[in-house]
C-alpha cells in the first residue's frame, strides 16, 4: 500500500488553508461552486469508501459534480489536500476533558485511536513532516499541558511527548491495518492463523525456539477473546505501561 506524506505542499498556500485565511478577493469573477469545506468533506468520503489511493483532485471533482480544474481555485493540488484532510478528521477528536494527567492522556489515545477507526485511510498517510493545522496543534497542546501538570521537567516534558505520539499513532495504525486486510481479504486475522497451524504443527523448532516454547507451555499466549480484542488489550496495556515509566521519572 502507498504512504502518501503530509507536508509536501506550498508552505505559505498550505498554512493559510489550513488556518482558514481567506486569500484577497477577486474584483470579478463568478461565485465558486464548491468551498474548501466541501472540496476537503468530499476527498474525505472518497477516501473513507474507496482508500487513499483512490482519492485524486478528479475523483474529488466526480463526486461533488464539478469540473476538476474548479477545484484548484479552492486548493492548489494533492499535496495540500491530504494535509486538510488529515488535519480535519484530527479535529474530531474532542478533546475538551478534564481529569488526572494520566487520564486525559488516556482520552487523547481513546479519541486519536477512534479517528483511525473512522478514517482508516489514516495509517497511510506519514506525518513525520505534520500539517501544521489546528487538528494537530491542539493535540499536541492537549498532551503537553497534560504531561506538564505531571511535574516533569520542561525537557522531559518534550521527550514523553515524544514517546506518548509515537506510541499512540502508531499502535493505532498498526490495528486498523489488520481491519483493513480484513476487509479487503475477506479473511479475519483469526481465521489467517487457524489456516497456519501446518507451520507450528511442522515447521516450529522447540530448540531453536526456547523462549517461545516455554511462554506458550505456561499459557502466555492463551489471552482469550478475538484478536481484535488482544489487539485492543496490547493497545491499553502499552500505553499504561508506557504512563508507569513516565510517572516513575518524577521526583
Amino acid at each position: 500500500m502507498a504512504v502518501e506524506r503530509s507536508g509536501g505542499g506550498d508552505v505559505a498556500k498550505t498554512l493559510a488553508l489550513l488556518w482558514r485565511r481567506p486569500p484577497e478577493p477577486k474584483a470579478v469573477g463568478r461565485k465558486a461552486k464548491v468551498s474548501v469545506e466541501q472540496v476537503v468533506a468530499a476527498a474525505i468520503a472518497v477516501a473513507d469508501r474507496e482508500g487513499l489511493a483512490a482519492m485524486s483532485m478528479a475523483r474529488v471533482a466526480q463526486e461533488l459534480n464539478v469540473g476538476t480544474m474548479s477545484l484548484y481555485g479552492h486548493v492548489p493540488g494533492k499535496a495540500e489536500l491530504i494535509d486538510l484532510m488529515a488535519d480535519t478528521v484530527l479535529q474530531e477528536r474532542d478533546l475538551d476533558f478534564a481529569g488526572t494527567w494520566r487520564e486525559r492522556i488516556q482520552h487523547y489515545a481513546d479519541r486519536t485511536r477512534a479517528v483511525y477507526q473512522a478514517h482508516p485511510w489514516m495509517r497511510d498517510v506519514s506525518m513525520v513532516r505534520p500539517p501544521l493545522g489546528p487538528g494537530l496543534m491542539d493535540g499536541q497542546e492537549f498532551v503537553l499541558a497534560a504531561l506538564a501538570d505531571s511535574g516533569l521537567q520542561p525537557r522531559q516534558v518534550t521527550v514523553a511527548h515524544t514517546a506518548v505520539e509515537g506510541f499512540v499513532h502508531g499502535a493505532a495504525a498498526a490495528e486498523v491495518d489488520d481491519q483493513q486486510l480484513e476487509r479487503v481479504t475477506g479473511e479475519s486475522g483469526d481465521s489467517w492463523w487457524r489456516a497456519r497451524q501446518l507451520f507450528w504443527d511442522d515447521y516450529f523448532d522447540v530448540e531453536r525456539y526456547p523462549t517461545m516454547t516455554h511462554l506458550w507451555n505456561a499459557g502466555a499466549y492463551d489471552t482469550g477473546g478475538t484478536l481484535a480484542e488482544q489487539v485492543r488489550g496490547s493497545f491499553d496495556y502499552g500505553l499504561t505501561k508506557l504512563l508507569d515509566g513516565i510517572e516513575g521519572g518524577l521526583g
